[in-house]
């Protein structure tokens, strides 16, 4: 090199470079740089959309959830009316067995007192008819006129 420099060779290096500067941008950096701007825009969409589906299926949750809920709440609510029913219909056949026991205890009262009345008459009647016959024994006559009976 030499110190005051080739004002010539300079030229030459800086039109070089320049012309080298021109040729390599058009075949070498620009489509690098295009295909990063396109690179980083498909990056772009693809997180745009990640985040519009993530807040769909948030959405979808939200909706999947409540759906549930209202499933819940009316299962809870139809078993609750059938059990209401069941409570009622068990009710009114423990009413209806009550009353029909009552009925049947009441037929057996009045049967066990009727038949109770009719072993009372006829002890009755058998006391009094031993009664006349021991008086007739004891005596050895009939009783006012009675004629002894044949039992």
């Amino acid at each position: 090199m030499h110190i005051p420099p080739n004002w010539g060779t300079f030229f030459i290096l800086i039109v070089s470079f320049l012309v080298f500067w021109f040729i390599f941008s058009r075949l070498f950096f620009r489509p690098f740089l295009d295909l990063l701007e396109k690179r980083e825009g498909r990056f772009k969409d693809l997180n745009d959309r990640t985040e519009r589906l993530i807040k769909e299926a948030k959405e979808a949750d939200a909706i999947r959830e409540q759906r549930l809920n209202e499933a819940r709440r009316t299962a809870l609510e139809r078993r609750d009316s059938e059990r209401r029913a069941a409570e009622a219909e068990a009710a009114k056949k423990i009413d209806a067995a009550r009353g029909e026991s009552h009925e049947m205890l009441e037929r057996a009262r009045a049967k066990i007192d009727e038949e109770l009345a009719s072993a009372e008459r006829e002890l009755g009647r058998i006391g009094e008819s031993l009664a006349a016959e021991l008086a007739e024994r004891v005596l050895g006559r009939p009783l006012n006129g009675q004629r002894r009976s044949a039992n």
